[in-house]
């Protein structure tokens, strides 16, 4: 025992490191590591839309205009149409089997 005296005094403050055996070593606790900050908010920012109109409100509403009405083109006849299809090959310069082709993609159209 005496010889751990003298080791402890000459030692000085190193000798407070060494455990001897059979003695119980610090009750001291280390010390936990602080808390490790919060993650940052993450927020979504509204992304607007391009076709999106926008929102209605009652002053806003009106009622539709009057749009023009589409304007069907008359076909007339199978026969007619065959006969201008026709013509306009003739006047092409195609030939007979020619003219018959180009009538019947012409009228059906």
């Amino acid at each position: 025992m005496l010889a751990a005296l003298l080791i402890s005094a000459l030692a000085g403050p190193a000798a407070a490191q060494v455990v001897l055996p059979g003695a119980m070593p610090s009750a001291i606790p280390p010390m936990a590591p602080p808390p490790s900050a919060p993650p940052p908010v993450i927020t979504v920012p509204k992304v607007p839309q391009l076709a999106a109109p926008p929102p209605l409100t009652h002053e806003r509403i009106q009622p539709a205009p009057d749009l023009p009405k589409a304007q069907l083109q008359q076909r007339g006849h199978f026969g007619d149409r065959i006969s201008r299809c026709l013509d306009e090959g003739a006047a092409m310069g195609l030939n007979a089997s020619e003219r018959a082709a180009y009538s019947r993609a012409c009228a059906n159209q």
